[in-house]
């Protein structure tokens, strides 16, 4: 196969990365880079010896795949175009900003016969890889995703932001419909929910407790799973996977009722890992690891999540408005 000619819309401070991963990858040829603001453009192409663009309409029909790393508004109408152009897409998370949109989007794919991919990236790091083969039936999830304020991201609610990484893995993981969710937040620094925690009870019994925060003095990522017979702990960021299970026979005579396991691996190139998979999946036609679908499922659990919280607060405000003093009219 020829080499795949791959482009990056909007090259911010995540794009850039995306943009980088193409220049280096084997069989790919990155032939521009776009964004509206030419400082972000000029830099990037300059960089990587690429063109750069102020606007995606001229590589329509003139390319094999790209990623969209814009922000999430423009994810539904640039994967559109670039889907029914016949361009494999890679859509950052969250996929779309309506579930409506996410259809759509999936609908063109199977039309087109292209690959549309979720960048959730979480799917490809080194402690959820290598705990998938610990993970069979989870009865509780415990989720903490915290990290320190910043200006970047705020275009959407720290559910969207955040949070949705852990509800992609968490409904990947347990593999069952959600029954009911609990949910509360509120802002903080920004006009959007800053800090959210939801309570997810699944269909098969299993319960996920779900904590995102970007107004933290640290960054956290952490995921802690219970099983019947084990506990598996995962540091996301440091990338540490503790195992704690039932002693068997096997494994011999020890001070504990229980086999501890720590396995410190290596840091890896999620990104890297995340763009190599979609390229492999333009070459062999197998489907993408995070699917449309795996992002549409996602999306709309953030979404109730959302609405539940803004019912909250709603409620919050309602509850502590000054009442009308008696007989007063309008």
């Amino acid at each position: 196969m020829q080499k795949i000619r791959a482009a990056v819309i909007g090259v911010g401070y995540l794009g850039r990365f995306h943009a980088q991963k193409y220049a280096q990858a084997a069989g790919c040829e990155l032939v521009a880079v776009v964004d509206s603001r030419p400082e972000a453009r000029e830099q990037v192409a300059a960089e990587l010896k690429t063109r750069a663009l102020a606007g995606h309409r001229e590589l329509l029909g003139a390319v094999d795949a790209v990623s969209v790393v814009t922000p999430t508004p423009a994810h539904f109408p640039i994967a559109r175009e670039f889907l029914e152009r016949g361009a494999h897409v890679l859509v950052e998370k969250p996929i779309t900003e309506t579930a409506a949109e996410a259809r759509e989007l999936i609908a063109a794919a199977a039309r087109a016969r292209r690959i549309l991919q979720v960048g959730h990236l979480e799917r490809f790091n080194a402690a959820i890889l290598a705990a998938m083969p610990y993970l069979n039936a989870p009865r509780f999830v415990e989720c903490h995703r915290l990290a320190p304020y910043r200006e970047r991201g705020t275009d959407v609610n720290v559910v969207l932001d955040l949070m949705i990484h852990d509800i992609d893995i968490v409904q990947t993981i347990v593999g069952s419909p959600i029954s009911a969710i609990d949910a509360i937040g509120t802002p903080v620094f920004s006009e959007e929910i800053d800090i959210a925690n939801a309570r997810i009870r699944f269909a098969n019994g299993c319960v996920a407790n779900a904590t995102a925060s970007r107004v933290s003095l640290k960054t956290e990522r952490k995921l802690r799973v219970f099983e019947d017979d084990a506990y598996l702990s995962l540091d996301l960021q440091q990338k540490i996977l503790t195992v704690i299970r039932k002693r068997t026979a096997q494994d011999g005579p020890g001070p504990l009722p229980v086999s501890i396991e720590e396995q410190n691996l290596e840091q890896g190139d999620a990104l890297k890992a995340e763009i190599d998979s979609f390229l492999d999946c333009i070459r062999s036609g197998k489907p993408p690891v995070v699917t449309g679908e795996a992002g549409l499922t996602a999306l709309e659990t953030a979404t109730r999540i959302t609405e539940l919280v803004e019912a909250s607060l709603g409620a919050r405000k309602r509850s502590s408005a000054p009442s009308s003093p008696r007989g007063a009219t309008e």
